[in-house]
């Protein structure tokens, strides 16, 4: 089975000095996941350099809605940890990789993220979501779930993002 691919993108009102600012602050990542509702939220890991952060995140996050086909492989509250990498690529642009392990839940997430200036005030964001299920017959349906799950979290992000550079 192929994984689920979801691409979204955002356009934040705000330079993309700001925005990598932002992505580059460990601060502001607690503050998403926090905003998002998350419970426990731990840096397990972080070194930052000027062009790099690598940050290691453990949060707990309630899922709601669980249909029944997935309530035997995905509990009403998990605890995710997450790798982003953010980068800055020399070249005006921004961005990496990250992956989310879903601890006891056979979701396996990982993606892409992209900054790009679009004018002089504004950014482009782009992040590439890919989602495998490793269970046979009901893989797929989970993976519809876990898309559903993971667009819900990325409007949020969005939304938490854009708070932020308001008020940074």
């Amino acid at each position: 089975m192929s994984a689920m691919k979801l691409v979204k993108t955002h356009t934040f009102d705000a330079p993309i000095a700001d925005c990598w600012k932002m992505f580059s602050n460990p601060d502001a990542h607690i503050a998403k996941f926090e905003g998002m509702g998350h419970h426990g939220v731990t840096v397990v890991e972080k070194k930052k350099t000027k062009k790099n952060l690598n940050l290691t995140v453990t949060r707990e996050v309630d899922v709601d809605g669980i249909p029944g086909f997935a309530k035997k492989f995905i509990k009403p509250r998990n605890t995710v940890v997450s790798i982003d990498d953010w980068n800055d690529f020399g070249d005006g642009t921004y961005g990496g990789t990250f992956t989310l392990d879903t601890k006891g839940v056979p979701i396996d997430m990982k993606g892409q993220t992209l900054l790009e200036a679009d004018g002089d005030g504004a950014t482009t964001y782009t992040i590439t979501v890919e989602i495998k299920v490793s269970i046979p017959l009901v893989g797929g349906k989970i993976e519809g779930f876990a898309k559903g799950l993971a667009e819900k979290q990325l409007d949020e992000e969005f939304r938490l993002g854009d708070e932020w550079l308001a008020s940074h």
